[in-house]
């Protein structure tokens, strides 16, 4: 269902979002990072790699060896603090992490798509459109939690989004959002780049691209960092893409290190953040994934319509609000259509009474009321 359906009904709609918002009350959230990592599964976020997957025929994995040493344990909950550490010991620890279908806790999207530009948008306008069945480079008629929240005062000038898939300016639609948007080998949306900003433009435009439509992580976490210390938004969303495309690609060993390499950016993010006054036990991270992929010695590739199992997917919270859970186990299902509403919550606004057919806010994830 799209947001607006005529100008006079999107009129009145308009009205409501910009008045709506819930008593902020004891939050210490001031701040909010969402930060998703494509196509990402949850059998490597909870049990870590899969040695079947560890080789050349079903993994196109050459250095066998130097992968198993680095991401090899024999028990699941070895593997995974192996591979995503910072994740394992930070949100498992004092924040929440769901989606273990083996412990009970069922994480999902509700679109049936089950690839990217439904998964996003779901994410960001907190429900699934049957109307988004491609990856065309459309401009996403439905609002944001981003731009809803950039058009209150208390975000405007507050809100920026980097990603490196070139179709996310369509999906966050930066002609019409007013915030700055980043998406693909295109230079960062600063007019007066600092000198670290001018290399990146250098590095993104002289750099042989290995997929066209989607800028090296390393890149984009860089340019996503700068922006943070020079602007200090608010709300931002970072979007990672490597995990998917080595996996659409077939490279196991190079999907694992790009998780790796994720967790690393979180990890490096969080702490520049609490090096912060701005930040400092103010800023609560959301971490999750556009679509899961599916299970076996070849599906672990795909994902889409047809593919049992990515439907699948995984979400985590860490922040001063959100009681420290840890990993969920027999819990209610979460979806992925809740993200927005939770994330505007966590900031003491309520996106679910302004667009009703959004998710509802994961309570668990709020403080407890008293």
């Amino acid at each position: 269902m799209p947001l607006f359906k005529s100008p006079a009904w999107a009129s009145a709609i308009l009205l409501c979002l910009f008045a709506a918002g819930a008593d902020a009350g004891e939050l210490k959230t001031k701040n909010v990072v969402l930060i998703t990592t494509d196509g990402l599964r949850w059998q490597e976020v909870f049990t870590g790699a899969e040695k079947e997957l560890i080789n050349k025929p079903h993994g196109g994995v050459t250095n066998v060896k130097e992968i198993e040493e680095k991401f090899w344990r024999e028990m699941p909950e070895e593997r995974r603090a192996a591979l995503l550490p910072f994740f394992w010991e930070k949100f498992g620890k004092e924040g929440q992490i769901y989606g273990n279908r083996t412990k009970g806790s069922s994480s999902q999207i509700t679109n049936t798509m089950k690839f990217s530009y439904p998964g996003y948008n779901e994410i960001l306008a907190g429900f699934a459109d049957p109307l988004i069945d491609s990856n065309a480079k459309k401009p996403n008629q439905n609002f944001t939690v981003l731009e809803w929240l950039h058009r209150k005062p208390a975000f405007g000038g507050k809100v920026a989004a980097y990603s490196a898939w070139d179709v996310t300016p369509f999906i966050i639609n930066r002609e019409r959002c007013g915030f700055p948007v980043m998406g693909g080998w295109e230079p960062v949306p600063d007019t007066e780049p600092n000198a670290k900003q001018q290399l990146l433009n250098d590095l993104i435009a002289d750099t042989t691209r290995p997929n066209a439509a989607e800028v090296i992580d390393s890149f984009l976490y860089q340019a996503a960092r700068e922006h943070l210390l020079r602007h200090k938004p608010r709300v931002m969303f970072i979007g990672f893409l490597e995990t998917d495309a080595w996996g659409h690609a077939g490279r196991y060993d190079n999907l694992l290190t790009s998780a790796n390499a994720v967790d690393r950016y979180v990890q490096r993010l969080w702490e520049t953040m609490q090096s912060m006054e701005q930040y400092k036990d103010k800023t609560t991270f959301i971490i999750s994934t556009d679509h899961g992929r599916g299970s076996g010695l070849t599906n672990w590739k795909n994902h889409g319509a047809k593919i049992e199992g990515a439907e699948d997917m995984w979400m985590a919270f860490l922040g001063p609000d959100t009681p420290a859970l840890g990993e969920r186990t027999d819990c209610d299902r979460v979806t992925q259509s809740q993200i927005a509403a939770t994330l505007a919550a966590l900031l003491g606004e309520d996106y679910h009474a302004a667009v009703p057919h959004s998710g509802e806010a994961i309570k668990a994830v709020l403080p407890v009321e008293k």
